[in-house]
């Protein structure tokens, strides 16, 4: 059995963003249960006793608090149930509530040699002790089983497969720390469940979708997937910023070549747009957005959030 938490939906700078004053966050503020969201992570388990998370959003701690299933158990003094961290991209989105993981606690830090390569290059990193905190290299298409801390296997394995998409932002017209090739920049994940053969894919960024994607997640039981834009264009014409979603390295909702279209067909039981820009309008309940979302039979889901496979 694989049980799975989304302990945040949004993109970067969550619902409502700090300094933004734009539909969805007037919204969100007025609305806070309904509307906030947390930026994008999720947490899942095997066993609900030991649990990973993909990405660790700037929101962590906020996220941790909020999240019953990933308190130290009562009577311990220090605890986690924590055992690790798998990191799809290099964004800070994805890496800055790694921050807050820093107390001496042993998990293992999962990721691209290129993402490991950007975290040794930034020198704040190191408060996570490597005495307590492991560093472990994924490659694309080479499924590995998760451990515990004690390392023993948790009878999780991920399979980390290649996505479109580009080198974290803040890079752009800098040398990358992982040199020149950008393969493993942005990954996709599926996480299976050994015994019950259940699984999941996780995909909070994407620029296009290939024929290879498409086969690579036809048929699964449930799919996250990046929802940053519901058109490319969309920070433009609010005027939230110049550039394109896919300039960004995010597809859009909708469109010709958006994800609702391109991932029609493809007989998958769930599906779950993640990684939701404060921009969009599917944000909205009551938008016309959110319900051509749901009558295509994708799902906006509120932080916390839990699915059991």
């Amino acid at each position: 059995m694989l049980r799975v938490v989304v302990l945040g939906a949004a993109a970067g700078g969550g619902v409502p963003q700090w300094n933004c004053g734009c539909e969805g966050c007037r919204a969100a503020r007025a609305d806070p249960r309904e509307l906030q969201r947390t930026q994008a992570s999720v947490a899942f388990s095997a066993d609900g006793e030991h649990w990973f998370l993909i990405n660790a959003s700037p929101d962590l701690r906020q996220q941790l608090n909020a999240t019953p299933q990933l308190h130290p158990k009562k009577g311990a003094l220090r605890h986690t149930p924590i055992a690790g961290v798998i990191l799809t991209n290099g964004e800070v989105d994805a890496v800055a509530g790694l921050l807050s993981m820093r107390e001496s606690q042993p998990f293992t830090i999962h990721a691209h040699a290129r993402v490991l390569a950007i975290l040794k290059a930034n020198s704040i990193f190191n408060v996570l002790n490597d005495k307590h905190v492991r560093r472990q290299a994924i490659d694309i298409d080479i499924a590995f089983e998760l451990e515990l801390t004690d390392g023993s296997p948790s009878g999780i394995e991920v399979l980390p497969f290649a996505v479109p998409g580009k080198s974290a932002w803040y890079l752009e017209g800098k040398a990358h720390p992982g040199g020149e090739d950008g393969a493993g920049d942005t990954l996709g994940l599926k996480i299976t469940d050994k015994a019950s053969r259940r699984s999941f894919h996780f995909l909070a960024a994407c620029a296009a979708v290939t024929e290879g994607l498409k086969k690579e997640i036809a048929g699964s039981p449930l799919v996250f997937f990046d929802g940053t834009v519901w058109r490319d264009d969309e920070m433009i014409r609010t005027g939230l910023g110049n550039k394109t979603g896919m300039s960004m390295g995010h597809i859009s909702m909708s469109g010709e070549h958006g994800a609702i279209s391109a991932l029609a067909g493809l007989d998958i039981d769930r599906k779950v747009f993640l990684h939701i820009n404060n921009s969009n309008p599917a944000l909205l309940p009551a938008s016309p957005e959110r319900k051509a979302a749901e009558h295509a039979g994708w799902q906006i889901p509120a932080d916390g959030t839990e699915i059991v496979l």
